[in-house]
């Protein structure tokens, strides 16, 4: 395949090609209560060529290398008849050609396990949530696996090879007493291999064990806190309230957030650094080179407090005259890159978790994500669970908390950001443009902001 893409590619008639071809294997294992839900396992091929005349893109996609020569031409033809009617000619940041072979090394490679084994160990986390409490009475376990082999080739020189495992596991309880349904879960996702889903015990049980917890605990009480957000629960707030608006793509379908968003703009105290780095091993979807060939880069989104960057991929850079950060993500072969997050995180502070909650009269410790929406800067966020805290003191467990506002008075009000730095690959995957779900990790210490709206009784 290598050789026909470097040939293909050297005969193509358009101003530019690319040339992605994938190799994906995967499977996945399923329970809901006692019953099997999925039992599956596959491989897939396939490939997408994306060929650019006159500053339009066309397209096309192949099932089989044979297709090649063919699905070139065609690209090349769908292109040159839309550059007839383009009104705004897309152009390409310059990047350094490269040429780059990522093989993966994994402690127990998924593939050599049989499925069997693995709806084994399903079945038995599923048992032990089951079997916690009689007031369990629906689980949910979901086991994943892909292993993924990327090649790129584009027109300028570039050639890459990269592997990307990931491998993921889902723990949910729902529980319930008197028409009162209460649910918990655990999740944990890595670019790993099979030895991340072994002995996950703890999780399981921590799971049931809230869900039946959650049955006691009272509802919040609404009202404005000062509120600590866990490493999870913080980590998911920066990605889906803020990352999002610094993805460049966003900013130009949206005028009145490219105004806000100026770089130099102050956007929080100087102790808030948030990062979306481009490559840290062992977190999901990581690679060193994104889905247009371009080297990942760390970068700062929030420096001090200050909005230093956005992310972007070579179209939108090169509109925005700025550097490509490798940003552009496709879920799939049959998808298009675009810009998308990779490892989005607020860097560690100096203050412990202590020093964060000994001042705080009457606040609450929100936890985990339970889910959310974002409209442009206005945010809702359901925490998985919470804590009040009370005289400087964590106190009993509440539900129902959820957090609104606008996301710059939340950066504008954190005064205190922990040691305790955790990046976290959950289960699931961020989801934009019809692509969903795209492996991503978010992470954070723990934080403190005044003045945040808490909804609640």
């Amino acid at each position: 395949m290598e050789s026909l893409v470097r040939e293909e590619i050297a005969q193509a008639k358009a101003d530019f090609v690319e040339v992605r071809w994938d190799e994906l294997a995967w499977s996945k294992v399923a329970f809901q209560r006692d019953q099997l839900m999925a039992l599956e396992e596959s491989k897939e091929v396939g490939g997408i060529v994306r060929a650019m005349v006159g500053g339009a893109w066309g397209v096309a996609l192949l099932t089989d290398p044979a297709e090649l020569p063919t699905q070139v031409e065609e690209a090349t033809r769908l292109a040159r008849m839309a550059s007839r009617h383009v009104q705004e000619p897309t152009g390409l940041a310059d990047v350094p050609v490269e040429e780059k072979r990522h093989v993966a090394e994994l402690q127990e490679d998924f593939r050599s396990v049989p499925l069997s084994r693995k709806r084994t160990q399903a079945e038995e986390y599923n048992k032990l949530i089951l079997d916690f409490s009689p007031e369990i009475v629906s689980t949910s376990v979901r086991y994943t696996d892909t292993y993924r082999k990327n090649l790129y080739a584009n027109s300028e020189g570039t050639f890459i090879y990269q592997e990307i495992p990931d491998v993921t596991l889902l723990l949910a309880a729902v529980a319930r007493r008197n028409g009162d349904i209460q649910q918990a879960f655990e999740t944990i996702g890595e670019a790993a291999g099979y030895e991340l889903v072994q002995g996950q015990e703890k999780k399981a049980e921590a799971a049931a064990k809230r869900a039946v917890d959650l049955l006691s605990a009272e509802p919040v009480t609404g009202g404005t806190y000062t509120v600590i957000l866990d490493q999870q629960l913080a980590g998911v707030f920066i990605h889906e309230a803020f990352g999002h608006i610094c993805e460049a793509d966003f900013l130009f379908r949206n005028p009145h957030m490219r105004q806000v968003m100026k770089l130099g703009r102050q956007f929080g105290a100087p102790m808030l650094n948030v990062v979306d780095d481009g490559f840290i091993p062992g977190a999901r979807g990581n690679t060193l080179f994104d889905d247009e060939g371009v080297r990942r880069q760390k970068v700062y989104l929030i420096k001090d407090g200050v909005l230093s960057g956005l992310m972007h991929s070579r179209a939108t850079a090169h509109k925005m005259g700025m550097e490509p950060t490798g940003n552009a993500r496709s879920i799939s072969w049959e998808h298009e890159p675009i810009v998308r997050m990779r490892n989005t995180y607020i860097e560690p502070g100096e203050a412990t978790f202590d020093e964060m909650i000994k001042d705080i009269n009457h606040g609450i410790y929100a936890k985990a994500a339970f889910g959310g929406q974002t409209m442009f800067e206005q945010f809702t966020f359901s925490a998985a669970y919470a804590h009040e805290i009370k005289g400087g003191e964590v106190g009993p467990m509440v539900r129902d908390v959820v957090l609104t506002g606008n996301v710059f008075h939340i950066l504008q009000n954190i005064d205190m950001v922990g040691q305790d730095f955790q990046l976290i690959g959950g289960s699931g995957g961020c989801g934009k443009g019809g692509q969903m779900p795209l492996p991503v990790t978010d992470g954070a210490p723990h934080v403190r902001v005044n003045e945040v709206t808490v909804g609640g009784r």
